[in-house]
């Protein structure tokens, strides 16, 4: 640390910033991005998060393939992505350079952890020779910085060795960003004394890290400016930053008070869902209860179990455990049993891209069971959304008697924004009766409980809670008789069950598709899941350019809205962007006979406003 007297520099205020954390995945820059964000929503600005994994658990350091990256952009006006591109780009080695210097605008700034471009580092990079001085940084705003040893200096006095003293580094650059974002040093302190609570040396040397780093910003003669960023105008209330798991957790438990219903979540353990389940597993005191199975077809199980006992029961995973889980589904289709199935999806095939978004399962979600198997499907739009799309899954799984798919993605799941509370007394009220009674007679005029008779408005069957006086009934996989729930052969019964199922899917009340942006264009976004952020923001950049421009974006895709033939009909044009070769354009092609255009990409980076702004002006030009 140095005793020179801070410079007074200009403070320049800026509407928005963006900054990427790169470095080796044991750099802690997941954790440097997730503090600069929760300071940042403190301080009321609008805020979008994109955390970047490598695929391996452990990939060997200082590789292009061990990279991890945190992107934050933080803004005083309202947003919905992430940004296109860094402004600020904060990378800890030379591989962290190499894999994404080519995502900083140019122009941009680069802040160099100069200490860790050594030979050795640079060469495992796949550079031929130093990136610092051999032109590779010409076009960029370059600021060198000896992080590591000024690390090692500042955590010194408080005996911490050399080489653990560079685990701390993160914090020496999450001290110099929150001095050049202007961002409060007292949140931090809180934040390293809970964090690490019970390490007192772990907490001085990270603290002293910290201070190094904002200290460094103050004294060094590197930086030309300082900058603010105001508080966007948000509605008022209380908020909290919340990811899409995050989100999606506490839809599920509050979607059992809702219905007053115990909870229960049988799940095996994958990326990207497995925080769905250990946030849920510190939720017992609502009533809910975990069940970390053997494998995926046991998770399913369980959960078809928990059903047919009377719980809001759910199973979560991504796309290579709903293939596992399939004939289980179809179980529960079977059976006609209220159930969430959550699916965070991920790049594929098979193993595939286990960190990375990927839009891909919809068609799996669809018709990914044996023969007629029918599912409502609900896809989350936003992290925030994740809350509301699991309360709709839920409703309709109990109203309607049937599992239903729950879509989020990997870009969801691990992104954060600010999330205004709701009211609770604005929830719905999603609660259900069970059977308690006998619905029919039999021949001698004796009361009997009829498991399928169905309700005429929603053909939902009735519910019962194994061991009711008088209500007994068998459930299984061979096809049920009409209204006793009988072993059936008969063809005409099965065919009446078949048409049955998807009448009853068909028929589930959702809400009529929505045109967004100018009603009387042309030209239509059609979008789904995590895609809504940057066409919304595409759409709003082409209006500015004087483009006429509408988009309709979907939460229910099985049924679809009732009205989104007639809607999507009055276009000339109709460009749907989707992380996949084309599924939903597949789906409403085959329903409505509308020439949709697909905009296709599946490289595990979610879509930018620009790349959707470009499709769209190449199918304007067309």
């Amino acid at each position: 640390m140095t005793d020179t007297a801070p410079r007074e520099l200009p403070l320049q205020e800026l509407d928005e910033v963006i900054i990427r954390f790169a470095g080796d995945s044991g750099d802690g820059m997941q954790l440097t991005g997730d503090q600069f964000t929760s300071i940042s929503a403190a301080l009321g600005n609008d805020l979008a998060t994109l955390p970047e994994f490598p695929a391996e658990i452990r990939a060997p350091q200082g590789t292009l393939a061990g990279v991890s990256a945190f992107q934050v952009r933080i803004s005083d006006f309202a947003i919905t992505t992430p940004g296109d591109a860094p402004t600020v780009l904060v990378v800890m080695n030379p591989a962290a350079l190499k894999a994404q210097l080519h995502n900083l605008v140019q122009g941009g700034a680069i802040i160099i952890n100069t200490d860790a471009f050594t030979e050795r580092n640079i060469e495992k990079a796949g550079y031929k020779s130093n990136p610092l001085d051999d032109g590779t940084l010409e076009g960029y705003r370059s600021y060198p910085v000896p992080m590591g040893q000024i690390t090692r200096d500042a955590v010194a006095e408080h005996g911490v060795k050399p080489r653990d003293a560079e685990r701390s580094k993160n914090f020496f650059a999450l001290g110099l960003i929150s001095w050049m974002y202007t961002r409060p040093v007292e949140p931090t302190m809180d934040f390293i004394n809970t964090k690490f609570r019970g390490k007192d040396l772990v907490i001085k040397a990270n603290e002293a890290a910290f201070k190094a780093g904002y200290n460094f910003g103050e004294t060094a003669e590197v930086f030309e400016a300082h900058y603010e960023i105001r508080p966007a105008p948000l509605a008022s209330g209380e908020y909290t930053n919340v990811n899409g798991n995050t989100a999606l957790a506490w839809g599920l438990v509050a979607a059992g008070v809702l219905a007053r219903l115990p909870t229960f979540l049988g799940s095996y353990p994958i990326t990207p869902a497995s925080d769905i389940l250990h946030e849920l597993s510190t939720m017992k005191n609502f009533g809910v209860r975990t069940f970390q199975a053997e494998d995926e077809i046991a998770a399913a199980a369980s959960a078809v179990g928990a059903a047919f006992g009377g719980a809001l029961a759910f199973t979560t995973t991504s796309g290579p455990g709903i293939a596992l889980k399939g004939e289980t589904l179809g179980l529960a289709v079977s059976l006609e049993l209220p159930m969430v199935i959550v699916d965070v999806q991920r790049g594929g095939p098979s193993t595939g891209l286990p960190t990375k978004p990927e839009q891909a399962d919809l068609l799996m979600a669809m018709y990914g069971r044996h023969s007629e198997s029918p599912m409502p499907i609900v896809a989350a739009k936003s992290p925030s959304h994740c809350f509301d799309a699991a309360i709709e899954a839920c409703r309709i799984a109990l109203k309607y008697r049937t599992p239903v798919m729950l879509l989020s993605d990997n870009a969801l799941a691990n992104s954060s924004e600010p999330w205004l509370l709701p009211d609770i007394n604005a929830l719905p009220d999603i609660g259900v009766d069970f059977e308690t009674e006998f619905n029919g007679t039999n021949e001698d005029g004796d009361g009997i409980y009829l498991p399928y008779l169905r309700d005429e408005e929603t053909l939902a069957r009735p519910w019962a809670i194994p061991g009711t006086p008088g209500l007994m009934h068998r459930v299984g996989g061979i096809e049920k008789e009409d209204g006793s729930g009988n072993i059936s052969y008969d063809p005409e019964n099965h065919q009446k069950m078949v048409d049955v199922r998807q009448a009853k899917v068909d028929g589930i009340d959702v809400p009529d598709a929505e045109v967004m942006g100018d009603q009387d264009a042309d030209f239509c976004f059609l979008s789904w899941g995590s895609t809504w952020g940057a066409v919304d923001a595409a759409t709003a950049r082409l209006q500015a350019d004087g483009h006429k421009i509408a988009y309709v974006h979907l939460t229910h895709l099985n049924p679809f809205p009732s009205n989104l033939g007639e809607v999507l009909g009055k276009f000339k044009k109709v460009l749907c962007p989707e992380m996949n070769a084309g599924q939903l354009d597949k789906l409403v092609r085959a329903k409505y006979l509308i020439d949709v255009q697909g905009a296709h990409k599946m490289n595990g980076v979610p879509y930018t406003t620009a790349e959707i702004q470009a499709a769209a002006l190449e199918a304007l030009r067309v």
